[in-house]
């Protein structure tokens, strides 16, 4: 049976946590309630029709789900790892990872899915804790781009593997229902650090590795 080990002082982890406890200023319920009402009058609506008149909570009770790795602390649920892996030191990979964020310049939805590989260095953690890490930064408003350094960085700063990497596909509705109307595209970012950066035999394995059956975005 594996046993948490415990962990060694490690140098301070420069990671984005934010949860949202920390942010002064957060506005009451009913501020936010009122705001929806608000949008809805925006959009040429009444929000004081039978069909509207429970919107606005709905919504903000939504945005508990939408946006509750703001109050989730990414390094945390690394913490508690495992030694004894018999010698394993082979690339770790959990792939097609559903993810569902928002865009922070349309709060719009982002859907696609993440694959997350380290090579550890001694220890291991719990697979079901790098999906949480995914789920910490991208239920939060994000661009693609510095949701995948996030994932990576942290899982890289606490873990201290040989090597990490992080590529998420992603369908971007700011794009396919607005804007440029281009359904059916999807924008691939990927951050390679350690062995996958450096040794490229190691990030080909990875990428062969990915490749196999990956699922579809939605």
């Amino acid at each position: 049976m594996n046993i948490a080990s415990p962990q060694p002082p490690r140098p301070a982890v420069a990671v984005d946590s934010s949860p949202a406890d920390t942010r002064a200023g957060r506005p009451s319920r009913e501020e936010a309630e009122a705001a929806v009402r608000t949008l809805l009058r925006w959009a040429c609506d009444d929000p004081n029709r039978e069909g509207l008149r429970d919107t606005p909570a709905r919504v903000v009770r939504s945005y508990d789900d939408f946006f509750a790795g703001y109050h989730i602390d990414p390094v945390a649920l690394l913490e508690r790892t495992f030694d004894e892996v018999e010698g394993y030191d082979e690339i770790v990979l959990l792939r097609d990872i559903r993810i569902e964020s928002y865009c922070e310049h349309h709060m719009v939805p982002i859907v696609g899915r993440a694959h997350v590989a380290y090579l550890p260095h001694r220890r291991v953690v719990g697979i079901s804790k790098l999906a949480r890490v995914v789920d910490a930064y991208a239920k939060r408003l994000q661009i693609q781009e510095k949701l995948t350094a996030q994932i990576a960085n942290t899982i890289n700063d606490v873990l201290q593997p040989r090597g990490t990497a992080v590529i998420i596909e992603a369908s971007h509705q700011c794009m396919t229902t607005r804007g440029v109307h281009k359904p059916g595209t999807s924008l691939v970012t990927s951050r390679m650090l350690g062995a996958f950066r450096h040794d490229a035999a190691t990030r080909r394995e990875l990428l062969s590795m990915v490749g196999r059956g990956s699922g579809n975005l939605d």
